[in-house]
């Protein structure tokens, strides 16, 4: 929608005054009022351009702005989100003051969760639904250095306070939100008392909970040639190993993903002597003789690399029962409790560490899949740099990984598990997941790939939204869906 400003406001500095307050007509990002008989459509100003015209062999200029509805005031002037009656051409255009403003977003601020001021009104704090934001899934965007980890923290920081019963997980990909100084102290943005702070190399995630999808991103190369022979001779191999052990430990029937110990060095052999297998004195060669060269190479070069050993050579968790220790200490009900847990991943190598969070992830949901207080205790997952383990690329190297969280997006809500998605390019990022997002808080990007795909994705988008993203300053950000009660800039 696009609308004309009057004359009188079409000077160098349009100042109008609302009660008490001073502001600039149609200043972008500002809310104004359509009226009409009995409508009233709230709208945002996202754009805005100016036309020359002569009046009399006098130059004058025309502004036109530009609008995206965001919702209606009813006649108590309450208001509800979308737009059911549209104006026709001719309707009259309002500023909003903050008495609107208020009547907007007062049913919201009884939440307490405030997360920044309006950026209209500086002096006006917004505040968010924590349960529509944490209870459904949400996303946030931005190029680099627009503001994403300060977002994150202050969300953190936000959702202790107003929380208390929160559990959240964040995936620290670089070390940003938790470090040692150098008296070996933990330092953090959050409250000591709040945070469990986890460095993987120490928390071990050892192989054998992993999955069997996962065991592939790990060990199997899939633009390898012999890369399905490889898969299937893996699974026949694990579930031979999960049956042996599962009689040990007198469990009944398990499959190739059941979290049970198994010696990864037996299952090394087994693929050792298939590749090496002769038959007939060493005169005729067996089915899968050379097969499998590619695969021992690559498991080996793991074995013999120290910064694995996390996780292919754990020494406290290396028994079936270590499992229900590992998931109290990371969702923080274990010795140190807490409400936030973070996971620094920046000490191991950058080729596993998608599959350390698919591991995570599928714990954390595993933990409330089975637990029969889960309503009592819901679980976050914050996943830094998401694109990375979460790609919108198909068959990727990091499949298994993916096909973990897409789970979670897909049924996680069911079980008190949500996902928070913290990505630089959206358009790397799984489509299943940003699909499952309801509310999503939008920092600078000037990609324009990045733009169209935002605009197309929040559900208020009913405009370009490429102007608006493009120009944000730092720590600026557009927030939309179910979370707020509104579009807003904040």
């Amino acid at each position: 929608m696009e609308a004309r400003v009057v004359e009188e406001f079409t000077t160098e500095t349009p100042l109008l005054t609302i009660g008490n307050e001073q502001m600039l007509a149609a200043n972008i990002g500002s809310y104004v009022i359509i009226r009409q008989a009995s409508i009233a459509v709230l709208v945002m100003v996202f754009k805005m351009r100016e036309e020359d015209r002569f009046e009399q062999g006098a130059r004058l200029s025309d502004r036109f702005f530009s609008l995206i509805p965001v919702g209606e005031l009813k006649e108590d002037e309450t208001f509800i989100r979308g737009v059911r009656h549209y104006p026709t051409p001719g309707a009259k255009v309002y500023a909003v003051g903050l008495a609107e403003i208020n009547a907007i977003f007062s049913q919201f601020r009884s939440y307490e969760f405030f997360i920044g001021q309006l950026s209209a009104h500086k002096d006006y704090h917004l505040s968010l639904d924590p349960r529509a934001l944490f209870g459904r899934h949400f996303a946030i965007v931005g190029q680099t250095g627009s503001g994403k980890s300060w977002t994150v923290t202050s969300l953190i920081q936000h959702t202790i306070k107003s929380m208390p019963k929160s559990n959240l997980i964040l995936l620290d990909l670089h070390g940003e939100y938790c470090w040692k100084d150098d008296a070996g102290n933990i330092q953090s943005a959050f409250p000591p008392e709040s945070v469990n702070y986890v460095e993987a190399t120490e928390l071990e995630m050892p192989y054998w909970m992993m999955t069997y999808a996962e065991l592939i991103d790990l060990f199997i190369d899939r633009s390898d040639s012999g890369a399905s022979i490889q898969m299937a001779f893996m699974r026949e191999v694990l579930q031979q190993l999960k049956r042996e052990s599962a009689k040990e430990l007198g469990l009944g029937v398990v499959s190739v993903d059941t979290p049970i110990y198994f010696s990864l060095a037996e299952m090394y052999r087994q693929f050792k002597n298939a590749n090496e297998e002769r038959k007939d004195f060493g005169k005729v060669t067996g089915a899968l003789f050379g097969q499998f060269d590619e695969f021992l190479v690559r498991m080996q070069s793991r074995f013999n690399d120290v910064r694995y050993d996390f996780l292919l050579k754990p020494k406290k968790r290396n028994k079936s029962e270590t499992m229900a220790d590992l998931l109290r200490e990371f969702v923080g009900v274990g010795a140190y409790d807490s409400n936030v847990t973070v996971i620094d991943l920046s000490s191991i190598p950058t080729d596993v560490r998608p599959a350390v969070c698919a591991q995570v992830g599928r714990l954390a949901f595993e933990f409330n899949y089975w637990n029969p207080r889960r309503r009592e205790f819901p679980i976050t997952l914050l996943c830094e740099e998401a694109h990375a383990y979460i790609p919108r690329e198909k068959n990727s190297q990091y499949e298994g990984t993916k096909r973990q969280m897409e789970r979670i997006a897909k049924e996680g809500r069911k079980y008190g598990v949500s996902i928070g998605v913290v990505s630089q390019r959206p358009t790397e990022l799984s489509e299943t997941m940003l699909a499952q997002c309801s509310s999503f808080i939008c920092l600078r990007t000037t990609n324009p790939d990045d733009q169209d795909y935002i605009s197309g994705l929040v559900p208020d988008a009913e405009g370009d939204l490429a102007d608006i993203l493009a120009s944000l300053g730092r720590g600026e950000a557009l927030i939309l869906g179910e979370a707020a009660p509104s579009m807003a800039l904040a």
